[in-house]
């Protein structure tokens, strides 16, 4: 069926083309008057595209063109995009999985510093984290904890598979400054063992001396 020269057809046509939303038969109307049957248009037009790359399809009580759906493979686009997360985002990722669940608050008592909200969201974006209901204390923080995808990004079955302090250093992803200020406290609890020790022997001593 041509519809070149059929007047009432091109303004149908043309007003769908234009429109960013499908329309209904009153909305097209509104555009090419109240003295034409847009149904009967719609229909013909719907009769003209079938078969072709783009359809005339009626969703509810709208019309519009869309491409044709076995056609959809090949306009079809897909792009890996790779982002890189910040470090207060793994460092509250980490923490949400070793500790979960666990509020917002609790997050920033561990890192020691505020986190926007932006970081819990690009998490949540990712699919790794999300909002597993409100701890039970006042103001009713939410809590939050990690996802199956999370579990499937990094190739675990459980959080049990998670590694341990002495899998992260022997791989290398502690931070050297962080390793270092852990040895620099457990070097000066065992000094203050000692010094309690050797306070102790003091004491025996001049007790014997007494005696």
């Amino acid at each position: 069926m041509m519809i070149e020269h059929d007047p009432t057809l091109r303004a149908v046509e043309a007003a769908l083309f234009a429109s960013q939303e499908p329309l209904t038969v009153e909305q097209i109307r509104g555009y090419v008057g109240g003295d034409v049957d847009i149904r009967a248009a719609l229909v013909s037009l719907q009769e003209h595209y079938d078969g072709r790359g783009i359809e005339l399809v009626q969703r509810g009580k709208s019309w519009h063109f869309q491409t044709a759906a076995d056609l959809a493979h090949l306009l079809r686009r897909e792009k890996e995009e790779t982002r890189k997360l910040s470090r207060a985002a793994v460092e509250t990722l980490s923490i949400i999985a070793y500790h979960e669940p666990v509020s917002r608050a609790e997050i920033e008592a561990i890192r020691g510093v505020q986190i926007s909200k932006g970081t819990l969201d690009v998490l949540m974006e990712a699919g790794w984290t999300r909002p597993t209901g409100r701890r039970e204390v006042p103001g009713r923080p939410l809590i939050y904890a990690t996802t199956p995808e999370f579990l499937t990004h990094f190739g675990l079955e459980s959080r049990r598979d998670l590694p341990g302090i002495d899998d992260l250093k022997a791989a290398g992803l502690l931070d050297p400054v962080d390793t270092v200020f852990d040895e620099m406290q457990t070097g000066e609890e065992e000094a203050d063992d000692s010094d309690s020790d050797a306070e102790i022997t003091n004491e025996v001593e001049i007790n014997d001396t007494e005696a």
